[in-house]
């Protein structure tokens, strides 16, 4: 894809698509090294289709934790016929240059010009169908029980600009449940249509996500203090059981009586 100059009126970097599938590839090969599991939970919504109704996608979603990115990146093949864009702070992407061209875009939120630039930016992104824009909406690392949530305004205000598309809460949380390795766990909630709010401020734009994305995510702790994996679908399986001294005795014993050996503490493994 070459570069856009499009309505909002941003520049977009050449995206190489081969470097994006390549990193995407990367981020499920290392996430099932370090996870149990990804799991997407069964009570929330499937991502729109990619449909004149409902145009492009601004998925906004909390921060809690340096895997997100990565976490995202096994999310995006839920949805992979679209073009992927992200929002990176501009700082981060100086250290990491080459996350330009897999569709990564600066953003500076803490003076009025990059918060401008955002918006404009954001805009020319979702000007065209078939394209996806996922924003960090707190803008900052929080923890999954920090209510209010405090999005940042600039994220209402890119909504109330666009003529068309989905804004789609997506929640995530990490946890520890029955394995040495935890859960990355994911909720889609309910998406809010751009043609369904005709007419709406910046402003009470940002308390419609904010209480769309605080609804998703009360309904995923709920989910995760349940710790019921049958109310999730495994996106991703990692490796199951301890390894080393640990598992090699519980082999023995199993095979002692005449059991089937499951490193799996929850009582099955999973493949995804």
């Amino acid at each position: 894809m070459g570069s856009d100059r499009l309505t909002g009126g941003a520049d977009l970097p050449d995206r190489w698509v081969w470097l994006f599938r390549l990193f995407r590839w990367y981020s499920r090969r290392y996430v099932r090294k370090h996870f149990h599991a990804v799991r997407l939970s069964k009570s929330g919504r499937a991502f729109p289709p990619d449909s004149p109704g409902t145009g492009p996608l601004l998925v906004v979603l909390n921060h809690p934790a340096w895997w997100d990115p990565m976490i995202c990146m096994v999310i995006a093949r839920l949805i992979a016929d679209r073009d992927q864009f992200a929002a990176i702070d501009a700082g981060a992407l100086e250290q990491y240059p080459a996350f330009r061209k897999m569709g990564f875009v600066p953003v500076d939120t803490k003076t009025l010009r990059g918060a401008a630039e955002f918006v404009r930016t954001g805009t020319t992104i979702l000007s065209q169908p078939g394209r996806v824009y996922w924003v960090t909406a707190q803008g900052r690392f929080t923890d999954v029980r920090e209510r209010p949530l405090a999005i940042s305004a600039g994220v209402g205000h890119l909504a109330s600009r666009l003529a068309v598309g989905t804004v789609v809460p997506l929640a995530i949380e990490y946890a520890f449940w029955t394995e040495r390795t935890p859960e990355a766990l994911v909720r889609i909630g309910e998406p809010l249509l751009v043609a369904e709010h005709p007419g709406r401020s910046g402003k009470e734009w940002t308390a419609l996500i904010e209480a769309a994305m605080t609804a998703n995510l009360d309904a995923l702790n709920a989910e995760t203090v349940a710790r019921d994996p049958a109310r999730f679908t495994s996106l991703l399986a990692g490796k199951v059981g301890v390894g080393g001294p640990y598992d090699w005795g519980r082999r023995l014993w199993a095979w002692v009586r005449g059991k089937r050996f499951e490193p799996a503490h929850g009582g099955g493994g999973e493949r995804a």
